[in-house]
This record gives C-alpha cells, sequence and structure tokens, in this order.
C-alpha cells in the first residue's frame, strides 16, 4: 500500500543543523519526498495543526508544543512509500526523546525527558512530528500543502520496490 505521511523537522532540528541527517534517514529506507518547504509558523497556524491536543492533553500542554514549533524556521515534508505511515513512526522512535530506541532519530539525536522538560515548564524538544496514522496523514498534509506542492515522479526505489 502505497502511502503518504507529514514529516516535520521541528525548529530544534533546523537549528541543531541535522535536516540532512534526517532527510538521508528517510530516503535511505527507500521514502520518497513529493513535497518539501521551509517554513516558520506562527501560533494560528500552530493551533490548526495541533486541533486536537488541548481536548486530549490539555491547555497546558497546547500551550508548551506552540512554543517550540513557533521559535524558529521548521521543514515540512511530505513522504510517499510502502507503509509510509508506519514506517516513518518507527524511524522516528518513541515521543519522549530519553525513552526512545537507539537507532531511531530521536534515541540518536535527543535524550530530552518529559520530567526534565515538565520541570522547566518546556515543551519537549524531539525534533519531529510524524503522523499517527493514514487518516491523520490525509488531515495534515491537507493543510500544510497545496495539491501543487506534492509531486509524482519515478525514482530507483521504483523500480526495485514497485516492479
Amino acid at each position: 500500500m502505497i502511502e503518504r505521511t507529514l514529516i516535520l523537522l521541528k525548529p530544534d532540528a533546523v537549528q541543531r543543523g541535522l535536516m540532512g541527517k534526517i532527510v538521508s534517514r528517510f530516503e535511505d529506507a527507500g521514502l520518497k519526498i513529493i513535497g518539501a518547504k521551509m517554513v516558520w509558523i506562527n501560533e494560528e497556524f500552530g493551533k490548526k495543526h495541533y486541533f486536537d491536543v488541548a481536548q486530549r492533553r490539555g491547555e497546558a500542554v497546547l500551550k508548551r508544543l506552540l512554543k517550540v514549533i513557533t521559535q524558529g524556521p521548521l521543514l515540512a515534508m511530505c513522504l510517499e512509500g510502502i507503509h509510509a505511515v508506519e514506517i516513518v513512526r518507527k524511524m522516528v522512535g518513541g515521543t519522549e526523546p530519553k525513552s526512545a530506541l537507539p537507532g531511531t532519530i530521536r534515541g540518536d539525536f535527543a535524550h530530552v525527558s518529559y520530567d526534565y522538560a515538565d520541570g522547566k515548564d518546556l515543551g519537549i524538544k524531539n525534533l519531529v512530528h510524524a503522523s499517527a496514522n493514514p487518516e491523520e496523514a490525509k488531515q495534515e498534509l491537507a493543510l500544510w500543502f497545496k495539491k501543487e506542492e506534492l509531486h509524482t515522479y519515478k525514482s530507483v526505489h521504483d523500480a526495485h520496490v514497485l516492479d
């Protein structure tokens, strides 16, 4: 099943100069970048992205997330591939960097814990956002990308995987 998913390299990934390393991991896994743009979002757009966080996790969590995602530019990408949502989630690792497994993006490049962030009243800097499921991916991609910003092309992986 070919899927599309959203991945955001958050401002902490941009500021730490990790974009290239992270993008390479997705490409090495055979995922195709079919859309990408660097943007610096405002709080209003952040609330659209995190539309259900306040209901599920409370206003304090939303406030922390918004502070992290609006602190600088981020790289938004649409990745395409077989079971892309599930593959990307595995590659990214657990939401709490301290608990993320070695070999995952968060496990290799971040180590902040929920306890530390909560104690400092900070949002957790975990480098990336990845759509949780195919339905969320469709909603998020519609928010972040116009149809004309997403492209179709053949890659070398297509010849090895799809034929």
